[in-house]
């Protein structure tokens, strides 16, 4: 397959950013994660980081059922980025639920209606690459959140935000490339 200067950049770009993050991940995870804000609501900092990304895990799954519900020809194309995220919010849930459930199973229960609206409410936009497009903006936008959050995460998590950010950016980068075009 031939390659473009271009398609080379972007793909480079890509690698870079999640080096980027991954480095970010090593140099938090020194860290005790102690900190102001877990000390006055008496839930340790983890559990709560893990909550809150579980709770953004579970509404990126809800964009996804909505877009494949609104687009079901897209549908083969979002099941295995969908199936990734599902995946994402059982290893980022606290390590006990995480045990009992079993691997591979979703967290969430089935597709969204036709019609459906994406968790903010907002309708799935009418045209499926305008689709593709606020579903990779989504997960460009939890990425980014997940790579800033790392500052303040405990270590091991730390790193797992590390990876599922960097994930994210790749859902981000195909979900907005031409499938079946030369890289």
């Amino acid at each position: 397959m031939p390659w473009t200067m271009s398609s080379r950049l972007s793909r480079r770009s890509l690698l870079a950013g999640a080096v980027g993050v991954g480095g970010a991940a090593l140099l938090t995870g020194c860290s005790d994660g102690a900190g102001a804000a877990g000390a006055d609501t008496g839930v340790p900092l983890e559990r709560r980081m893990r909550a809150s990304a579980v709770r953004d895990s579970e509404r990126l799954l809800e964009r996804y059922d909505a877009t494949t519900a609104a687009h079901p020809a897209l549908a083969g194309r979002l099941a295995p980025l969908r199936a990734s995220v599902a995946a994402h919010a059982t290893a980022l849930a606290a390590p006990e639920a995480a045990s009992a459930q079993p691997s591979g199973a979703p967290s969430a229960a089935s597709p969204a209606p036709a019609g459906a609206a994406a968790p903010s409410g907002e309708p799935v936009p009418a045209g499926p690459e305008e689709a593709l497009t606020a579903l990779a903006d989504a997960e460009r936008s939890l990425a980014e959140a997940r790579t800033i959050a790392l500052s303040g995460a405990p270590g091991e998590l730390a790193r797992l935000l590390a990876s599922v950010a960097a994930c994210g950016a790749v859902h981000a980068y195909l979900l907005t490339s031409t499938p079946g075009a030369t890289p």
